[in-house]
């Protein structure tokens, strides 16, 4: 089968019009991109997604803690699938791990934030970044 097949070629055109054809397109369309895009481009398209995620999160669910977690979730998701395609990205999963780590505290799940915790501190002694570096959200 041709990968190709399971994507909807339209939705892939409408998505990059959106992304092309708006300086200000709001962080809810830029995440439906994103989401898109991903299946054409991940390399690409990936860390955008996570960092849109993110600032989703903040923007639009900062009262909703339950959806603001399940955004956050999903930019891990997309962070360690960045990491899967290039090792060398660490730096956006334990910034993304550092994020969700933030809403586990807030919504008090301590059995996953210890294994959040653990995957950070096993990423931070391999040399994979700083848990202090911050994403620049001036875009997201």
């Amino acid at each position: 089968m041709n990968p190709t097949e399971n994507i909807n070629h339209d939705a892939v055109l409408r998505a990059r019009v959106a992304l092309l054809g708006s300086g200000t397109l709001p962080v809810r369309e830029r995440v439906a991109a994103y989401r898109v895009l991903v299946q054409v481009s991940p390399l690409a398209y990936l860390p955008l997604l996570a960092v849109a995620l993110y600032a989703y999160s903040r923007q639009e669910f900062a009262h909703r803690p339950g959806m603001a977690l399940a955004l956050r979730a999903e930019s891990v998701a997309a962070a360690r699938r960045m990491c899967a395609l290039e090792p060398g990205e660490t730096q956006l999963l334990l910034s993304s791990l550092v994020h969700y780590r933030e809403q586990l505290l807030l919504t008090e799940r301590p059995e996953e934030l210890a294994s959040v915790e653990a995957e950070m501190s096993a990423l931070v002694a391999s040399g994979g970044g700083s848990p202090g570096a911050r994403w620049d959200l001036s875009g997201a």
